[in-house]
């Protein structure tokens, strides 16, 4: 009789909110859709008879173009997601140690358990902040092959300054895998996408599901020195990116005024909700924490009733313990949200 591996048997699927709800602002997705119109531009001529460009070279290049780095350094990936499995699966043996902060993005220690590898974990500070100086400690110290994190952090909304991410990649010998997914809502100067080529222990990894507007296209970029981009490229799956991706975010990418426009959109909401949250006098919310996100996180002893409150309004936002996590909407959206939690009963 055929019996599942023990990594598999406590194993359940990804479970996101379920439901047809009129505001969403769980997800962390922009609010920006694309019309119609400029979307049949961009499929136009796809031969889907065809296995897709491999190396996905013409979109790496427009995603180069947009942040001007060398596409030789790039990779493409279904989602940041992919390239994640793929680093834990490849760059990594079986019980090596892998360094994961909590709280942040559960995905890291996701596959890096199902790949079996030896997870560590570091909490941050209280005020949910990363000591750089402990992380360094707790790598040269255990014997840590490799320490994943997001900068900003999903979900603290806070971000690590580009000098403390400098001195702990200088610091180890581990791999540091650093997720700039929410780094267009703060700004390139805090971003080490192009520094990859100086180091030889960094990847990077973004996304084009955040600000850029593409989530339903499922699409992530590694960027990373050049013996590493070699072996990624290597690992990969040789078709992984699809035609259809990958010919219409290239469309989308090379307009770099739209793209522009979608990031500053998406960081005049952020503001507009958060500044509206704080103004709010909440009285259930213990923490509204600066946010350098497309999101707002507050800290409550209530929150699985406001969360459950917001769903009864029909506004779904991302429950986490004693934390909720509010993505940004459109200004109609991000009213009605506060409204509403205005409205919950103490």
């Amino acid at each position: 009789m055929y019996k599942l591996t023990e990594k598999l048997i406590n194993l359940t699927p990804y479970d996101p909110i379920q439901g047809d709800y009129k505001i969403r602002l769980d997800a962390n997705e922009s609010f920006i859709d694309t019309d119609y119109e400029s979307l049949k531009n961009a499929v136009k001529g796809i031969s889907v008879n065809r296995y897709p460009d491999p190396y996905a070279k013409k979109l790496t290049e427009a995603y180069s173009g947009l942040y001007g780095i060398d596409p030789d350094l790039v990779t493409a990936g279904n989602g940041s997601d992919e390239i994640i499995s793929i680093i834990t699966a490849c760059f990594l043996q079986k019980g090596d140690k892998v360094l994961c902060l909590t709280p942040d993005f559960s995905m890291y220690a996701f596959y890096s358990s199902l790949y079996e590898l030896d997870v560590e974990t570091l909490a941050k500070e209280r005020d949910l902040t990363v000591n750089v100086g402990k992380v360094i400690e707790k790598i040269n110290n255990y014997g840590i092959k490799a320490v994943l994190f997001s900068n900003p952090c999903n979900p603290t909304s806070l971000g690590l300054e580009r000098e403390d991410v400098i001195k702990l990649i200088k610091s180890v010998n581990a791999l540091v895998i650093l997720d700039e997914a929410y780094m267009d809502f703060w700004g390139e100067e805090n971003s080490l996408l192009k520094n990859t080529a100086e180091y030889d222990n960094l990847i990077v990894l973004r996304t084009c599901s955040k600000a850029l507007g593409m989530a339903g296209l499922r699409l992530g970029f590694a960027v990373s020195n050049a013996v590493i981009t070699e072996k990624l490229r290597a690992a990969k799956s040789p078709y992984n990116v699809n035609s259809l991706t990958q010919q219409t975010a290239e469309y989308y990418l090379r307009d770099k005024d739209e793209m522009n426009r979608r990031i500053e959109a998406c960081r005049k909401a952020k503001k507009e909700l958060y500044d509206a949250l704080t103004e709010a006098d909440l009285s259930f919310a213990d923490v509204i924490y600066p946010s350098v996100t497309n999101f707002v996180f507050i800290k409550t002893g209530k929150a699985k009733e406001v969360f459950e409150y917001l769903l009864s309004k029909s506004v779904a936002v991302r429950f986490m313990g004693d934390y909720l996590r509010i993505t940004a909407g459109t200004s109609e959206e991000n009213k009605a949200v506060v409204t509403a939690l205005k409205c919950f009963p103490q």
